[in-house]
């Protein structure tokens, strides 16, 4: 253990109801660091983290900043101490502006005690160029991507001048150079002493980034080791408990039948600004065919333009086994036999306020309804079967869907749009923010499905993901096709080169 550490939390013990979390645990890093918190879902990382957040003030241990104690009773103690998180699921008001969610709370006052909006916005402006957030500050947070929130939930930590960083996986929603603009930021502040706890499933970004790892297991301290000297393979094992490769590589299964056949398919804002233009594939029957971009390059828009989203602003054809579908409305393009996951799984997938049961139907309401009536039977028995066969981990169908990991949730959303019996299934990001062990479950899942003659589409910012699972991969570059790699060709260069912008 170093001798004057920035942050020391000793013998640290968490439960929830009686319910143990955290055990005993201890965690210590300088100033100046890049340390990676690392563990499956439920591993207690992020209880570790809302305890030194003061988000979860009932706790035994102790906490020591620069070898002074303390207990805080809130998240201002907190900030007040120097400690910033960043959260995995995003904080974020969807009808303030980008300034005014930064400085929530904090607003720079004028004479008067009014808001100094020009003084916020210049402020605002000064941290998103920063991020290379390319976005008007004034501009409503409903009205940005994703990725683009996620940037704003760190200039808003950002904005705080910590000392003390927390990330909770700060990259799920960012592409490769959104990541990359991320990581520069972080090496400033680390040249500024700031401590940073980045919280990550990535392999890869963690060996890139973070000078030490620690892994933490059921609650448990596992181990802390030097992220130069640690092997792949030896943290994957601390993590899971057994040994097993990160990705998962599929057997080929597609058939020579056509599947899906996209034509010109565009799409416009009401401005008129193109988010897809003249977008023409096609998938064959059990591929699993890979999307990648960056951020804005038009992945997601197309999946929506597919699935029925938007209709009003969208031209073009699609066509399933050969025929011709009405696209005007998801209604119609479920009943054509397409499912779509989307990126956001609480914003857009699931209903919180839910159970995991309700949850699992939703979607398919007309396989459990009998004579106009629910079907509790029908019910219970379609939602253990597919509990079952994806491994869900519930102790009651009852309980809410906000109770379940980040993997879990995933499996139930899986299960949702499997139980429509889908001929193609649209999925973006379908691994964001869940643990290596769950995405191993979700690469054999689909495997599966895949041999069963269901066309899977992917989105994804993980490069090592496509390239691991996908028969082809279709590289988008503003709003259009750049290129379209067969699984032997396709490397994470070629992909990067057909994704960068042409100016």
């Amino acid at each position: 253990m170093m001798e004057k550490p920035l942050l020391l939390m000793k013998q640290i013990n968490k439960d929830f109801s009686g319910v143990q979390v955290l055990y005993d645990v201890d965690f210590e890093m300088s100033a100046g660091e890049v340390m990676a918190l690392m563990g499956e879902n439920g591993a207690g990382k992020s209880t570790l983290m809302k305890i030194l957040a003061g988000v979860h003030t009932d706790w035994q241990g102790s906490i020591l900043i620069e070898g002074e104690k303390h207990r805080f009773k809130n998240t201002k103690d907190a900030e007040q101490a120097g400690i910033s998180i960043i959260y995995q699921e995003l904080n974020l008001v969807q009808e303030l502006s980008v300034a005014e969610n930064i400085f929530l709370g904090r607003e720079p006052a004028a004479f008067g005690g009014m808001i100094n909006y020009p003084k916020m916005n210049r402020m605002a402006h000064e941290i998103t160029d920063e991020l290379n957030l390319n976005v008007d500050v004034r501009t409503p947070i409903a009205q940005l991507r994703v990725g683009q929130q996620q940037l704003v939930e760190i200039a808003k930590a950002l904005s705080l001048n910590a000392r003390i960083l927390i990330m909770d996986e700060p990259s799920s929603a960012l592409s490769d150079t959104e990541t990359e603009i991320l990581f520069r930021v972080i090496r400033q502040l680390i040249r500024r002493n700031v401590a940073v706890i980045y919280i990550s499933h990535r392999m890869g970004e963690v060996f890139e980034i973070a000078d030490r790892v620690t892994v933490l297991r059921d609650g448990h301290l596992v181990g802390v080791r030097s992220a130069k000297e640690v092997q792949r393979q030896e943290l994957i094992s601390m993590m899971v408990g057994r040994d097993f490769d990160q990705f998962f590589v599929k057997e080929s299964a597609p058939q020579d039948e056509v599947a899906l056949e996209v034509n010109r398919l565009t799409r416009k804002t009401i401005d008129g600004k193109y988010l897809i233009k003249d977008v023409t594939f096609r998938v064959r029957k059990g591929e699993q065919f890979g999307i990648a971009g960056l951020l804005g390059a038009g992945r997601t828009e197309l999946l929506e333009a597919i699935f029925g989203a938007d209709f009003l602003q969208t031209s073009g054809e699609v066509k399933i086994n050969g025929q011709h579908i009405d696209y005007s409305s998801p209604e119609k393009t479920i009943l054509a036999g397409l499912s779509l996951i989307t990126e956001d799984r609480k914003g857009n997938g699931l209903v919180l306020g839910m159970s995991v049961e309700q949850n699992m139907t939703l979607a398919a309401l007309r396989e459990i309804v009998r004579y106009g009536m629910l079907s509790k039977s029908r019910e219970k028995s379609v939602t253990g079967r597919f509990t079952h066969r994806l491994s869900i981990n519930v102790s009651d169908m009852k309980n809410p869907i906000e109770t379940l990991s980040g993997g879990n949730q995933q499996k139930v959303l899986l299960a949702k749009w499997l139980l429509t019996n889908p001929r193609i299934l649209l999925l973006d990001e379908p691994t964001r923010g869940i643990d290596v062990g769950a995405k191993h479950e979700i690469y054999e899942l689909l495997s599966e499905l895949s041999k069963q003659g269901i066309t899977i589409i992917i989105v994804s910012s993980e490069l090592t993901e496509l390239l691991s699972i996908c028969d082809r991969i279709m590289v988008m570059r503003e709003g259009t096709v750049s290129a379209i790699l067969e699984h032997e060709e396709a490397s994470q260069e070629k992909i990067m080169d057909a994704a960068a912008p042409l100016a």
